[in-house]
């Protein structure tokens, strides 16, 4: 990640709808179907406010991440166990020790998916499992990938091959992030019809506080689909692997 985007991702952790929506959803998936007390495992913590939030849950926190400024950030706010480490290669974890895994917008970044999918089961107890989001839809592939280091975007049949290549069973899978496909599909339809490049760093797009306001209401409705039917679309995938 470029230390650029994980200073935005401070900044904006706190009210920017797509945040506080993603850690809403696994914060309701985790405590749900792996409730409190337990090792939480975070591969990629980013500003380390998932850390915070499942931390104050109740769970006893371990998180990973490659850029040495996200851990000093984490440590800043008290994480004491939080640390550099490549995902691919064999955790610093005692096995069979994590109640749970995250892997939130980390798997599209590995070249090798399936190896970081055995690491993190490593980790787990028998009843534990690995809550996971990604990037959906191929043809959606744009600047906004590339910029930020992701090998590709995910299907529900790719995301369940590489579940099962591990040795993972997929509990559920299903979209979210449902309400801006629309938008998404016609901005960047409209940039490969017309060929267009940004080679700007990536930012998320600001938006007023009423419409801010509205995407985080629009995803709590869809919250209560995801935890009931499932969506059937949406910009990302997220699901539930287990042993």
């Amino acid at each position: 990640m470029d230390p650029g985007h994980l200073t935005e991702l401070i900044d904006l952790e706190e009210n920017y709808w797509w945040h506080v929506a993603k850690r809403k959803l696994v914060t309701e998936i985790l405590t749900t179907e792996f409730p409190p007390p337990g090792l939480v495992i975070e591969g990629g913590i980013g500003s380390a406010r998932n850390l915070l939030e499942f931390n104050r849950l109740g769970y006893e926190v371990t998180g990973f991440d490659l850029m040495q400024e996200a851990v000093d950030h984490g440590r800043s706010r008290g994480l004491e166990n939080v640390f550099v480490h490549e995902l691919s290669q064999p955790w610093p974890v005692a096995p069979a020790s994590a109640k749970a895994v995250l892997l939130l917008d980390v798997m599209e970044h590995m070249e090798d998916p399936v190896e970081l999918l055995k690491n993190a089961a490593e980790t787990l107890t028998e009843d534990g499992g690995i809550i996971i989001t990604v990037p959906a839809y191929p043809m959606l592939y744009s600047d906004w990938d590339r910029k930020l280091g992701h090998f590709c975007r995910y299907t529900k049949l790719k995301f369940r091959h590489n579940a099962e290549q591990a040795g993972l069973k997929v509990k559920w899978v299903t979209h979210w992030n449902s309400f801006t496909l629309p938008a998404a599909i016609a901005i960047r339809g409209r940039d490969k019809i017309l060929k267009r490049t940004d080679d700007s760093p990536p930012c998320f797009t600001r938006v007023s506080r009423f419409t801010n306001a509205c995407l985080k209401s629009f995803a709590q409705i869809e919250r209560k689909l995801i935890h009931s039917t499932g969506v059937p679309f949406g910009l990302s995938l997220v699901g539930v692997l287990t042993k």
